[in-house]
C-alpha cells in the first residue's frame, strides 16, 4: 500500500528536499482504495465468522479457504499483469484445465517405454507442465501482439481449443491418483524440524493445544521484514521529498497488519503449520511485488497499459511487453492447473471450467482499472481472498450457489463502479 506522491516542485540544487507529511484524513483520501480492500476483506470474515457460529476462524476452515483458493491467487498475479498492460485472457481456466490432464497422462495416464520413463517422473512432468504453459501463452501473446488480433478474441478462441484437448487426451474420464510427491504440491505440508510447542497439556476435558513452531518462528521473521522494510521505505520517501502518511497512521497500519499476520499464523499453527502452497504463493507475491515495483520491465508494463502510443514513442518495445506479459500468464496458469489437480488427486475433464471468471473478478475488485495501467499486487490477492472467503462463508451457511453467483456478481460491479466514482471525483 503506497501512499508515495510526486513532489509538488523541484527541490534546487544542494539543498535538502523539504519533507510533506499528510493529514489522517489526505492519507486515508488518497489511499481510500488499499485500505478500504483491507477493511472490506477484514469486515467480510467478521460477518462470515459471525453467521457460520464461529466456523470460519477454525484452523481447519483457514488452512481450507488457501488451499481452496491458492491457484486463483497464483492466476491472479498474471492476470494482474494482463490487465494493467490493458489486456484480458479468458482461456486460462481452460489452460489450466489443460496442463492439468497433461500432468495426470505424462505421470499416470500414458505408459512409456523404459528409455522415457523419466517423463513419468514429478518434478520432470512438472517442469514440461510448466514449460507448455508457457508456450501457450506465448504463442496466444504472439498472435495479439503482433498480428494485433484483439486479446479477447485470441483468448476466447484459446478457452474452446484448450477446453476440447483436455477433453481429447483425457478421453472424457477422470485419470488418478498422482504420486504422492506430486500431492504435496497442495496437500503437503512444511516439516517443523524445530520441534512443535505444547501450550497445553492433554487433560480429562482439555483438548491439547500444540503448536508448530517453525510456522511461528517463520511469521515472526516475516513480520520483522516487513516492518524493517517498511520503515526503510518511509525514511526514503521522506529524504526524497515525497509525501507520507502521519507517524501516527504509519504505526496504525502496522499493528493492524502485524496482528492480522500473528493470528492466521497461530491458527495455521495450530493446526497442521504452514501449507506448501501457502510458501509458493508468498515466494511468487514476493516476486511479483518486486518486479512491479523495483523494475523496469514492471514500470513499462504500467506505461504500456497507461498510454500505448506514448510508451511506443518514449522507445519501449510494446509488442516484446505484451508477448512476455502473455507467456507469464501461461505459465501460472500451468502451476496453477497442477495445484489444481494435486488438490483434487485427479485430472478430470471439467478442471478448470469458469475458474477465468473469478480469477479476472479478484483483480478487478482489488483495484485494477478495466482501462488498463492501473492495478497492485496487494489488491490482486486481497481481491482473490475476498471472493474466496465469501465462497467459503456461502458454503458453510448452505446459501444456494445461483445465489452466491448473484452475489458475487454485485461484489464485481461494485467494486468496478467505486473504481471509475474515484476516478472521476479525481479528475
Amino acid at each position: 500500500m503506497s501512499t508515495e506522491t510526486a513532489p509538488s516542485g523541484a527541490t534546487p540544487t544542494g539543498e535538502q528536499p523539504k519533507i510533506q507529511v499528510l493529514s489522517v484524513w489526505g492519507a486515508l483520501k488518497s489511499n481510500m482504495r488499499d485500505y478500504g480492500l483491507l477493511a472490506a476483506l477484514i469486515l467480510i470474515m467478521l460477518f462470515f465468522q459471525y453467521f457460520t457460529n464461529g466456523v470460519l476462524f477454525k484452523p481447519v476452515n483457514l488452512t481450507n479457504i488457501i488451499l481452496q483458493n491458492s491457484y486463483i491467487i497464483v492466476m491472479a498475479l498474471g492476470m494482474l499483469l494482463v490487465i494493467v498492460a490493458g489486456h484480458i485472457d479468458l482461456s486460462v481456466g481452460s489452460v489450466s484445465g489443460f496442463v492439468g490432464a497433461l500432468a495426470a497422462m505424462l505421470m499416470v495416464g500414458w505408459n512409456f517405454p523404459p528409455e522415457l520413463a523419466f517423463l513419468a517422473n514429478p518434478f520432470v512432468a512438472g517442469a514440461i507442465c510448466i514449460v507448455v504453459g508457457a508456450s501457450i501463452g506465448a504463442a496466444q501473446g504472439y498472435l495479439i501482439a503482433y498480428h494485433k488480433i484483439p486479446a479477447f478474441i485470441v483468448t476466447l478462441a484459446g478457452m474452446l481449443i484448450f477446453k476440447g484437448l483436455a477433453l481429447a487426451i483425457l478421453g472424457g474420464k477422470s485419470v488418478g491418483p498422482f504420486p504422492a510427491e506430486f500431492q504435496l504440491l497442495s496437500a503437503g505440508f512444511i516439516p517443523d524440524p524445530i520441534g512443535s510447542l505444547t501450550l497445553i497439556e492433554k487433560a480429562e476435558g482439555v483438548q491439547p493445544l500444540v503448536l508448530h513452531s517453525t510456522t511461528m518462528v517463520l511469521a515472526i521473521v516475516g513480520i520483522v521484514t516487513m516492518i524493517v522494510m517498511s520503515i526503510l521505505g518511509r525514511k526514503r520517501r521522506m529524504a526524497r521529498g515525497y509525501e507520507s502518511e502521519p507517524f501516527a497512521l504509519f504505526v496504525a497500519k502496522n499493528v493492524v497488519i502485524t496482528a492480522l499476520v500473528l493470528f492466521f499464523s497461530y491458527m495455521l499453527a495450530s493446526y497442521r503449520g504452514l501449507p506448501n502452497v501457502l510458501v509458493v504463493m508468498a515466494i511468487l507475491i514476493a516476486v511479483f511485488v518486486f518486479v512491479t515495483k523495483r523494475m523496469t520491465f514492471g514500470r513499462r508494463i504500467y506505461a504500456l497499459g497507461g498510454n500505448l502510443k506514448a510508451a511506443s514513442l518514449s522507445g519501449i518495445k510494446t509488442e516484446r511487453m505484451t508477448f512476455y506479459v502473455f507467456a507469464i500468464m501461461g505459465a501460472l496458469a500451468a502451476l496453477a492447473g497442477m495445484i489444481y489437480a494435486a488438490r483434487l488427486n485427479s485430472a478430470t475433464p471439467k478442471a478448470g471450467q469458469g475458474l477465468e471468471l473469478d480469477v479476472i473478478a479478484a483483480v478487478f475488485i482489488g483495484g485494477a482499472s478495466a482501462l488498463g495501467g492501473v492495478g497492485a499486487v496487494a489488491g490482486a490477492v486481497i481481491g482473490a481472498f475476498i471472493m474466496g472467503v465469501m465462497n467459503n462463508g456461502m458454503s458453510i451457511m448452505g446459501v444456494n450457489i445461483d445465489w452466491q453467483q448473484m452475489i458475487k456478481g454485485v461484489v464485481l460491479l461494485a467494486a468496478v463502479f467505486f473504481d471509475l466514482y474515484n476516478k472521476k471525483r479525481a479528475g
